[in-house]
């Protein structure tokens, strides 16, 4: 499985930016996915993820209401949406696969990574 995850930039707070996970390798649509996030300094935390049909979703507490998680089977491409960005989203943000059909929200659930995408949002 290959990920390559895009989208990234330095935008402003309350600005939006929308980041795309290209899924090649396999079959997509067996695959449950995330998108992890690090700042410098920090651990790796769960931003969101999705199941392999679409249906279920979460959103960590940091960015409900804010951010949407979606995925397209046809496409082999999962997408985050991510609305009224503040200073504290910014990091590196990842995509992650899983082998399986539910949502997973721990970094040693996910089998596969991208390389990552730098999103800086300025005060």
């Amino acid at each position: 499985v290959q990920l390559q995850a895009s989208g990234g930039g330095l935008v402003q707070t309350g600005d939006t930016l929308g980041l795309s996970c290209a899924f090649s390798g396999r079959t997509f649509s067996n695959y449950a996915m995330g998108w992890f996030r690090q700042a410098p300094g920090k651990e790796r935390e769960i931003v969101a993820a999705i199941g392999w049909g679409g249906a279920n979703t979460y959103n960590a507490d940091s960015v409900k209401g804010r951010f949407a998680i979606s995925r397209d089977n046809a496409k082999n491409t999962m997408y985050l949406r991510m609305n009224n960005l503040r200073p504290e989203d910014t990091g590196v943000y990842y995509c992650a696969a899983r082998r399986a059909y539910s949502v997973g929200v721990y970094v040693n659930g996910y089998d596969y990574w991208g390389q990552g995408t730098q999103v800086t949002v300025s005060s």
